[in-house]
């Protein structure tokens, strides 16, 4: 097929894996892990979010109650978890958790977690917002909210990981170093925009337990083996180039006691395998901002 036969973009080029440069992670480590929570806020019966039971079915207090679980117990359950294996996490939080759920920043604030901007609910996401303006208030917002409560984000994970034709642009003029909502790699890349480069930092469609457990109804044994096979095969091709495997996980899905019981087996597993010495645990601000210092000409699109 010729070139220019259908729309593209110009964020970035195709690098093959293979002709790329090598480097380590911290301390010569090579595959960075990392655990990214997505801690939500919705609306009572109005605007979007999953439903348990049925695709596409409205908002109604079932489905309000489902989900407003996770931060009544869930995340609770996954910072004891975390704290079981002295784990560091990333949380994508919605900016009116400040209002509505001050104890979970609280508690994301005194463990040394990291905040990543997701918008302000995921009642709504950017999508949402057709004028550039009205999604750079969007954005300012957010990014305004978390710097007053003592939280500030640096990278940013868009709700449902939408975009506007503009929004990385708007994103490096808000003062963002990264985003996640370009799932086409298993290591860091830069992106271009408008105003210099951003950083993508590898988010997972794939090993995240929304699209896996609620759209396609896998089981949490199912999702958990996903994880154990996920690490296991990229802590062996780390070998040969250095590798971001981040997990995605809500509150409101494995905050389940049966669902968390399977994960923390699987998290035991990662923690404790053979080739541990290899894996950075780490957060993605922690990836974004060791990428900072790597001398032009290693990331693609450096």
């Amino acid at each position: 097929m010729k070139k220019g036969l259908v729309p593209t973009h110009t964020r970035y080029d195709y690098v093959p894996l293979n002709e790329r440069k090598d480097y380590n992670w911290p301390g010569g480590k090579r595959l960075a892990f990392c655990i990214t929570t997505n801690v939500e806020v919705f609306a009572f019966g109005k605007g979007r979010g999953h439903d348990n039971a049925k695709h596409g079915e409205p908002q109604t207090q079932r489905n309000y109650s489902w989900r407003d679980y996770g931060n009544r117990i869930g995340i609770w359950r996954f910072f004891d978890m975390f704290d079981q294996f002295k784990l560091p996490a990333a949380h994508n939080a919605n900016s009116l958790l400040c209002d509505y759920y001050p104890q979970i920043i609280d508690a994301i604030r005194k463990r040394g977690d990291e905040i990543v901007g997701h918008g302000r609910t995921n009642a709504e996401n950017l999508k949402d917002f057709l004028w550039e303006e009205d999604e750079a208030r969007v954005i300012k917002d957010v990014t305004d909210t978390f710097a007053a409560a003592g939280v500030p984000a640096t990278g940013w994970m868009g709700a449902g990981a939408y975009e506007n034709a503009t929004t990385p642009d708007l994103l490096k003029e808000a003062g963002y170093r990264y985003l996640m909502d370009w799932p086409c790699d298993d290591q860091p890349f830069w992106l271009r925009t408008r105003s210099g480069p951003i950083l993508s930092v590898p988010y997972p469609v794939e090993l995240n337990d929304s699209p896996a457990v609620v759209h396609r109804q896998h089981s949490a044994h199912e999702f958990c083996d996903m994880l154990v096979d996920q690490f296991d095969e990229m802590v062996e091709q780390s070998e040969h180039a250095p590798l971001v495997c981040n997990l995605s996980i809500h509150p409101y899905v494995f905050g389940q006691p049966f669902r968390l019981r399977v994960l923390r087996n699987a998290l035991a597993h990662c923690v404790n395998h053979p080739l541990k010495d290899r894996v950075w645990f780490c957060k993605p601000g922690d990836v974004s901002d060791y990428c900072y210092t790597l001398a032009p000409g290693i990331l693609p699109g450096s």
